[in-house]
């Protein structure tokens, strides 16, 4: 992978018109999905649907190139702290050679993204389709939508070698303890998880500790799978040595996996 001292582009870093893949209708599927039983015709039919929605995840994410996710709250603005700290996050990693995949919503998902953009990396969005859901933000070069959070959440987890987690909402809390849950039962990898941003994770790390582990809820060592940092270099080289040396990531340089036109890819 090439080093944290490559030049950044000049010029525009928008795209007008990024790559657009899935629905872009809320259509309450998943919703619908959650209500109770149905009738087994319309369960079935909903297990293709499911289906469907994987295997486009699966050709959209399989050729982005080794990939880092951050997550954060939609609710910043340009010049806000957090904002202008994603932001050289995502320029970060993109000179890292990581392709960065977030939200592709505002705020913080928009600074990752425009970090990797303005820094000539690639940016991905993988979005949930809501009825409040903001347009894409700029910055991206593939916005992929779903209609399953469960879905999106896989795609997040399955395609990344490495999370960083910026101050946010449910959402991003969700997303934080949910990765953290599957670490810590062996689902996936030991992948970082970087907590960016210290006084404000401080009081919930408190709280892990002295109610969780205190009382024999988790373990101590679970407690330090989290990287907790205000350094956005910190945080890229946390990634960089992970994919490199836990997972044989040498090059993000080597040619793509060859398209299937069978696979209609």
């Amino acid at each position: 992978m090439p080093d944290d001292t490559t030049p950044r582009t000049t010029g525009n870093p928008r795209v007008a018109d990024p790559e657009i893949v899935g629905p872009q209708t809320e259509d309450h599927a998943e919703r619908n999905f959650l209500a109770g039983p149905d009738d087994r015709g319309s369960e079935f039919v909903r297990v293709l649907r499911i289906a469907w929605e994987f295997i486009r995840g699966f050709r959209a994410f399989h050729f982005v190139g080794p990939s880092v996710t951050v997550f954060g709250s939609a609710r910043v603005q340009e010049g806000d702290p957090e904002y202008e700290m994603a932001r050289e996050v995502g320029a970060r990693l993109a000179r890292a050679g990581f392709t960065v995949i977030t939200g592709g919503g505002p705020g913080v998902m928009e600074a990752a993204n425009r970090g990797a953009r303005e820094a000539g990396g690639r940016s991905i969005g993988a979005n949930i389709l809501l009825p409040q859901e903001e347009a894409p933000n700029p910055y991206l070069d593939k916005f992929v939508i779903f209609r399953y959070f469960f879905v999106r959440k896989v795609m997040l987890v399955k395609y990344s070698y490495g999370f960083i987690v910026l101050p946010g909402g449910f959402g991003t809390l969700d997303e934080a303890f949910e990765t953290a849950t599957l670490i810590q039962t062996g689902k996936i990898r030991d992948f970082p998880v970087v907590l960016m941003d210290s006084s404000f994770w401080q009081d919930l790390l408190d709280f892990l500790r002295s109610r969780l582990a205190g009382t024999g809820k988790i373990m101590p060592e679970d407690l330090e799978r989290f990287v907790v940092t205000d350094s956005p270099e910190e945080a890229v080289a946390t990634m960089r040595e992970a994919a490199i040396n836990r997972f044989g990531v040498r090059s993000s340089h080597r040619p793509p996996p060859r398209r299937r036109r069978w696979m209609l890819e």
